[in-house]
């Protein structure tokens, strides 16, 4: 490969246009450690040349770069489109980045079939029908959606299951659905009820209502007794929904208030999430920046990477004033297919809401601090524990999930002084020759993760966990020996007696004794939850896999929880969203469970959903 010319910086800059585009800054290995958009090409690049006081950050970058490429475009908005791509493609070290890229939750109705379903969505929104939301998390989705359900019976199962229907589910049984399937209501009743409901989630209470009041009418005047008071109680759980609904406000605008809170190391913005008139939740992020705090920088940064991912709602309002407004809600506009305004100087409602945000940025920032010095202090005794020279950076735990060997996983999890590194997280699909041998299993595992460590293709952890005892132990030293890797720490943690937390038994390679550390030791407690994050990550990767293989309800493979206990369970709590939100208590209330049987539902279904 033939090495690129000398970078003349002179004749660089003598070369450079003053038409927008954008630049990218490259170190002496050729990865790019900055990219940034200029209106000038030529007056922005060669102010980072020219400059006789520079930030320090600036300057920081300034002695990394070793080149600099320029791409040339039209329009500012190409070139700022072109910038979030670019950030997204290498997330440069000097740009401000997003941790947290996962897309939002969403509510999606099928309008376009005969018979609309209502279904959590999440990813790209393609499908014909309408989407609301966004929705700050899962949770909040699926709360909407079981109310849903009960306020108009519209249905929720999947389509494949609808069209071979040939009696009423369940569903309908418990009054959660009217049976569309089979004939039990017709094509322009249902269709009410999907418009009342779509109504409902466009924050249009009160015409929902007036609707409803009228087909009560109409089913008292024609007779229909039964009818007319299925729309009296809808009408009523309706107005306990509205009472529920607290924070309201006069227009129906959607918009988010971004609230910002720094320490000088770790940054916060706070979105809240104000959809039809409500709040409805708020999800706090942090953004990485290097160097000084620059709030406006900052900010700039994040609407552009954040909202040009997704769409964006009708306002968004700011505590700060940020460059490149005009270009944003243009490009942003152009993308929702709405107007979209950016503000800074609010008053009234939208002030006390940034208010709030800020307030939740300030406390998602005092949580992070205090995450941190919790985690350092765990490493710090990880580290003394294990007898280790000085505090371990990199752990990795490996556990193996499966169902009388059938549909075999391990997963390997890894933490660092930040916490949890789930970019690095990985899932191993075991051959047949594994099944139901828990050491087989987790010496093929670690033979795949380890030769790849051993290339220098993934980072090596300064100490390696397995879930077991001392069958795991050896298995994992046979495999670490075979590639020369038998310098490497390794524990394996033993559940103790009764499996109760705390009394967990460590054993380590050449010691005849485990050794066991106090309960409420910060060593252990961290042991204990990368332990438990192998155990979670590794049984919903195997239910995962056994899903794609069965067709059948969570519930089913629930020990001790017969057909008639699964029919009240589904009663009692309206459907399987119902029973996963309940607690153990809520579950023991239920007829024919009992307490040990109600934490071992809580417990599978828990890890289902996680």
């Amino acid at each position: 490969m033939t090495e690129p010319a000398p970078f003349e910086v002179k004749s660089f800059l003598r070369s450079l246009t003053h038409r927008p585009g954008v630049y990218r800054m490259l170190d002496a290995k050729h990865k790019v450690i900055y990219v940034g958009k200029a209106r000038d090409l030529k007056k922005r690049v060669s102010s980072y040349f020219t400059r006789s006081q520079t930030a320090p950050k600036t300057a920081a970058l300034m002695e990394q770069v070793a080149r600099v490429e320029v791409t040339v475009v039209n329009t500012e908005a190409e070139a700022l489109v072109l910038e979030y791509n670019l950030i997204k493609q290498h997330k440069p070290r000097f740009n401000v980045l997003l941790r947290d890229d996962k897309s939002y939750p969403y509510i999606y109705a099928s309008t376009e079939q005969k018979f609309p379903r209502l279904k959590f969505h999440r990813g790209a929104r393609k499908g014909k029908g309408r989407y609301f939301g966004p929705y700050p998390g899962s949770r909040a989705v699926r709360q909407t959606l079981n109310e849903l359900q009960k306020l108009f019976l519209i249905r929720n199962c999947e389509d494949s299951y609808f069209r071979n229907r040939t009696r009423p589910c369940l569903q309908y049984q418990i009054k959660r659905c009217t049976a569309p399937c089979v004939g039990i209501v017709d094509e322009a009743q249902y269709r009410k009820d999907i418009d009342a409901a779509i109504l409902f989630l466009e924050g249009r209470d009160k015409h929902v209502v007036n609707t409803l009041v009228e087909r009560m009418e109409e089913a008292s005047a024609a007779l229909d007794y039964e009818q007319a008071a299925r729309f009296r109680d809808q009408i009523s759980r309706l107005k306990e929904v509205e009472a529920r609904q607290l924070v309201k406000r006069g227009d129906r605008k959607d918009l988010d208030v971004l609230g910002f809170a720094s320490n000088g190391a770790i940054h916060c913005v706070t979105v809240v999430f104000i959809r039809n008139g409500s709040v409805i939740g708020s999800r706090d992020h942090f953004p990485r920046l290097p160097g000084e705090t620059d709030k406006a920088r900052l900010m700039n940064g994040f609407v552009a990477q954040y909202y040009l991912g997704r769409d964006a709602p009708s306002e968004i309002v700011l505590d700060v004033a940020i460059e490149d407004v005009a270009v944003l809600e243009q490009e942003l506009t152009s993308r929702s297919g709405h107007k979209v305004a950016i503000r800074h100087r609010v008053r009234g409602d939208r002030a006390r809401w940034l208010d709030m945000a800020r307030t939740n940025a300030e406390q998602g920032l005092n949580l992070k601090v205090a995450s941190n010095a919790t985690i350092k202090r765990q490493f710090a005794a990880l580290g003394e524990a294990l007898g280790l020279e000085e505090a371990p950076q990199r752990l990795e735990c490996f556990d193996v999930s499966h169902t009388s060997g059938e549909a075999t996983v391990a997963s390997c999890v890894v933490f660092n002084t930040a916490g949890p590194m789930k970019s690095d997280y990985r899932r191993f699909n075991l051959s047949p020759d594994a099944a139901g041998d828990d050491y087989a299993a987790m010496g093929e595992a670690l033979t795949r993760r380890y030769r790849r460590i051993k290339k220098g293709e993934v980072p090596m952890p300064d100490v390696l966990f397995v879930d077991g005892g001392k069958g795991q132990l050896a298995e994992a030293m046979t495999v670490l020996d075979e590639l020369e890797l038998d310098w490497l720490n390794v524990v394996a943690v033993a559940k103790g007696r009764a499996r109760r937390p705390g009394a967990e038994r460590l054993f380590r390679p050449g010691d005849d004794k485990a050794l066991r550390l106090p309960p409420d030791s910060p060593a252990l407690l961290l042991i204990q939850q990368i332990r438990d994050e192998a155990h979670r990550f590794a049984i919903t990767g195997h239910r995962q896999r056994r899903a794609r293989t069965r067709k059948s309800s969570p519930l089913e493979q629930i020990p001790g929880l017969g057909p008639k206990k699964r029919r009240e369970l589904l009663r009692q709590f309206g459907g399987l969203q119902g029973i996963v939100s309940a607690g153990i208590d809520d579950l023991a209330k239920v007829r024919g469970i009992s307490r040990s049987l109600a934490e071992t539902i809580y417990n599978e279904l828990h890890l289902e959903h996680q």
